[in-house]
């Protein structure tokens, strides 16, 4: 019986509450930068309606041979929320990493009320962007490898200006502060260890429940539940760009089923004699153990493993979504075609454990506008991709015309005005539930 590893949730919830500190004070004073008093309510202006949020939307604007567009206006923009027009009140321009002009809005007031657009010259440092390893699904052999990317990948993205932090999980889990330090940052990647299991540790060594082993699950789970706590965070700072840097080699929550079913229903003497590749139907397998009606609710546990995983990846996009931050998903190793020579386990199921755990880390980067580097080792050029897509573009905001909270999901569609440009940017997001934060941005 595998046991679950010693106490990380206690270094996870400090390192949270040392994160979430900083992203309070580390930038209250860029915030408050932010927020300007609303002028006198005689003067012309534009009028806002009561009783709702305003939801901002991370945009990028290119031209047909994929230049940035930085020279739009708020009458550029076309939003549409459930098809129903909205009209823009703020606008941010992000341009090399710098804010450069803005339109403000004052807060909502009472119908009838006319205050003025607000335009203020800004010279807002850089972006936030924190790094996630998850360690409890790294291997512990690809540590120097983990290590080393963690590094690549922070001096291409991170430049002057930017605010750059770090949380792990794991025993040897790390917090690192939002700080303007990368040094400091990197300092920290030295202490980060692998703790992740092995497809050989996956088939011989967890304990089974009725729908997978359930320590995958609490891995899972502890690894999401770091992130949300990050996003929490992020989302009461405005008008930058929030990045999640997320390194894993990604989720299966029932892999091997067909493997660990054959391991725990034959005698043990058996297995002493027969390779874990029999459970791909190699000769000597009972046919009673698989068509067993008991075995075959047991192997039905992937449907609900399946489901539960889709659910808190959706929670977790939603989360993101509400703190206009997006998630860059990578996987550390690089190019994989086989399996090592030691792993022993049948091609085919190998190959589907590993689409399963790729897939969830994509699934991610989609859903939260970003994009995921897996199966890969062209990370010069994606991270370049990334680089420029967090450096150049919009921040556009407006006050939704639906105030019904009943209504969650919603879907967002933004456009320009002008021809021939390409607009990247979120289709939907959901309303917090009753308790949540209220804040409601969006994001490409």
């Amino acid at each position: 019986m595998r046991h679950l590893p010693v106490v990380s949730p206690m270094c996870i919830r400090a390192g949270l509450a040392i994160f979430g500190f900083a992203l309070v004070a580390g930038v209250a004073s860029e915030t408050r930068a932010q927020t300007t008093e609303a002028p006198s309510p005689q003067q012309p202006g534009t009028t806002f309606r009561s009783g709702v949020t305003l939801i901002r939307t991370d945009v990028i604007v290119r031209d047909a041979n994929g230049a940035f567009v930085p020279d739009l206006t708020e009458s550029d923009f076309r939003i549409e929320e459930d098809g129903v027009p909205q009209e823009v009140a703020s606008l941010i321009l992000v341009h090399g990493g710098r804010v450069f002009n803005q339109l403000v809005p004052p807060p909502p007031v009472h119908e009838g009320i006319i205050l003025p657009e607000q335009r203020v010259d800004s010279q807002i440092p850089g972006r936030i962007i924190v790094f996630f390893v998850d360690a409890m699904h790294l291997e512990p052999e690809v540590t120097p490898r983990v290590r080393h990317f963690v590094k690549e990948v922070a001096d291409t993205l991170v430049h002057d200006g930017d605010l750059v932090g770090l949380i792990s999980n794991g025993p040897g889990g790390k917090a690192v502060d939002l700080t303007y330090d990368l040094g400091h940052v990197k300092s920290a990647v030295d202490g980060i260890v692998g703790t992740g299991m092995t497809p050989r540790d996956l088939i011989e060594n967890t304990q089974e429940g009725p729908d997978g082993p359930g320590e995958l699950r609490w891995r899972a789970h502890r690894a999401f539940m770091a992130v949300n706590g990050v996003l929490e965070g992020l989302a009461g700072i405005q008008d930058r760009r929030k990045v999640i840097i997320y390194i894993s080699t990604g989720y299966d929550l029932n892999p091997f089923a067909l493997q660990r079913l054959v391991r725990t229903s034959m005698r043990d003497e058996l297995l002493r004699e027969r390779p874990l590749d029999l459970a791909g139907g190699g000769a000597g397998t009972d046919p009673r153990i698989l068509m067993s009606p008991l075995n075959r609710v047991e192997r039905q546990g992937v449907v609900f493993a399946d489901s539960e995983l889709i659910s808190e990846l959706a929670e977790l996009s939603d989360t993101a979504t509400r703190a206009n931050t997006t998630l860059y998903t990578m996987d550390p190793r690089g190019l994989i075609s086989s399996p090592d020579i030691d792993y022993n386990v049948p091609i085919e199921a190998w190959r589907e454990y590993m689409m399963a755990a790729r897939s969830s880390l994509r699934t991610l980067a989609e859903l939260t506008g970003g994009i995921s580097i897996v199966n890969t080792n062209n990370f010069s050029e994606l991270l370049q991709q990334i680089d420029a897509e967090t450096s150049d573009y919009y921040v556009v905001g407006y006050y939704t015309s639906n105030p019904d909270p009943t209504h969650r999901r919603r879907a967002l569609r933004v456009s320009v005005a002008r021809d021939g440009l390409d607009v990247q940017a979120r289709d939907s997001y959901t309303l917090a539930r009753t308790g949540e934060p209220v804040e409601l941005p969006g994001g490409p």
